[in-house]
């Protein structure tokens, strides 16, 4: 009895000690996304996370500025809060299920919605289901006359320049299909002595990861800055272009 006892917890040990070795090889196989500006120490977030939170605030930002007298709720606000404060109907028909559900950007005066998302097909399907789902719960709770649908016409770019010839980001976005807006990121090579729009001429690339790793905080800090009229960030020694600029 005590040697299969023995047996026993040796057997467990062993298995414990399998689990934890097997865990640790698979950490170390993924990317080290605790390096990237902004993030924890222990943050498990994709590198394309901290990215996809500087768009999504560029570009709702962008549309407020587009639409200043419009009412406009960004991915901060649910479906509830949308339906009550945007004066749409009954928030209480909404179900417990999506009343929490946060739409991207909902303007309320022209009673459309967009679902921002990376461009590319697998993200765009994902936007559209994310959209038809939205619309479908907020158009259960709302008046007749107040039906919303997908927006269209959506579109921008902005630039993010961190010194004089040096790196030189795009953010760019676009509205194929109702509803959706996709937005993508791309790199300028340095140029020196180069104006800002002779270096936007320049062959778009994709974003270095280094780039990403390097300048991923401070990209979202001097876009809110632009933005919001705030101070730059520490050790921001370059320039925000917004969409206006860009025309």
């Amino acid at each position: 009895m005590q040697d299969s006892g023995s047996r026993t917890r040796g057997t467990w040990r062993l298995a414990g000690f399998l689990l934890v070795l097997v865990a640790a090889l698979g950490a170390q196989a993924e990317p080290p996304s605790y390096k990237l500006p902004g993030r924890q120490p222990d943050s498990r977030e994709p590198w394309g996370a901290f990215l996809g939170k500087a768009a999504h605030l560029a570009i709702g930002r962008a549309y407020r500025v587009q639409h200043p007298t419009n009412r406009v709720f960004l991915d901060t606000v649910n479906l509830y809060d949308i339906v009550k404060e945007g004066k749409l109907g009954n928030p209480e028909r909404l179900s417990e299920f999506v009343r929490r559900l946060r739409p991207d950007i909902t303007d309320t005066r022209l009673l459309v919605l967009f679902e921002l998302k990376p461009d590319n097909e697998a993200s765009r399907g994902e936007g559209r289901e994310q959209a038809g789902r939205y619309l479908a719960a907020l158009n259960e709770a709302v008046e007749p006359d107040k039906k919303l649908t997908g927006g269209t016409g959506f579109e921008g770019a902005l630039f993010l320049e961190f010194e004089n010839g040096g790196a030189l980001w795009q953010l760019s976005w676009r509205t194929p299909e109702p509803g959706v807006t996709l937005y993508r990121w791309s790199y300028r090579r340095k140029k020196p002595n180069a104006s800002w729009k002779e270096r936007a001429a320049q062959k778009a690339e994709e974003l270095p990861r280094e780039e990403i790793e390097q300048r991923g905080e401070l990209a979202e800090q001097a876009i809110r800055a632009a933005y919001e009229g705030g101070e730059r960030p520490k050790g921001f020694q370059g320039q925000v272009y917004l969409p206006g600029d860009c025309r």
